[in-house]
């Protein structure tokens, strides 16, 4: 799991945008900004403004404010986005907004490398409502959250929670699998490998630590043969990268 890819953080999709897309906004229509207080290319004008002493609840439009987090988060701009998912948590009145909001925080957090900022955002998106749409996602990427930060113990319990909360949700069954594995359980980290793939994640890293597991179990044959899959499927995505 430790070489997963930044981008393999779940986060959600937002509403989206109209079509035809007119492309992306900082400074959302709600808003008038003041030349004379503030550079309007700033990028901390959106969430400078947004502020509760400055605007009243109805001012804000907190779905239209998920998505400048998100796109925020599609440019790599991971600061602005946990600042941005924060105000659209402490504006909504909407609890699945509200989880949906924290849970986003805590992916832009964790492409920064902030595990504290990140779990503490998971835990306040768990907070709002424990068995939702979003609570498997938050319980996923709290458990690598944890791992990161050396809580392997802890990681693994939210891995087994959040595949009891959504038991189709194949990352979640990924992440089983990594931490059951590292505890050297194979035969149930095999078989949570198995369920990840079945559910669509299929992939290198997966096959690999699905490889792995069989090592620990004696199947070396079967090992090898993913082993090869895993390298060719590399080669391959090194190939697409080049073109």
């Amino acid at each position: 799991m430790t070489d997963r890819e930044p981008e393999d953080h779940e986060f959600s999709e937002g509403q989206g945008f109209d079509d035809p897309y007119e492309g992306f906004d900082l400074e959302p229509p709600e808003f008038e900004v003041d030349p004379d207080k503030v550079d309007p290319v700033d990028s901390r004008v959106v969430t400078d403004l947004l502020d509760r002493r400055n605007v009243s609840n109805d001012a804000v439009d907190p779905e239209q404010l998920l998505d400048v987090g998100l796109e925020y988060m599609h440019i790599n701009r991971h600061e602005q986005a946990a600042e941005t998912f924060e105000r659209v948590a402490q504006y909504t009145e909407d609890d699945r907004l509200e989880q949906e909001a924290w849970t986003n925080k805590g992916a832009a957090h964790a492409e920064l490398e902030e595990w504290d900022a990140a779990i503490g955002a998971y835990k306040e998106a768990l907070n709002v409502e424990e068995d939702s749409e979003h609570a498997a996602t938050a319980e996923t990427n709290l458990a690598y959250a944890l791992w990161e930060s050396g809580r392997s113990e802890q990681a693994l319990e939210h891995a087994e929670r959040a595949v009891e909360i959504d038991p189709r949700f194949a990352e979640a069954w990924y992440n089983r699998g990594f931490f059951l594995l590292e505890r050297g359980l194979a035969e149930d980290a095999v078989e949570a490998f198995d369920n990840a793939i079945r559910l669509g994640f299929r992939n290198a890293d997966v096959l690999e630590e699905k490889a792995r597991g069989l090592e620990e179990l004696g199947e070396y044959e079967e090992a090898e043969e993913l082993a090869d899959e895993v390298k060719e499927m590399r080669e391959n995505a090194e190939e697409q990268l080049l073109e």
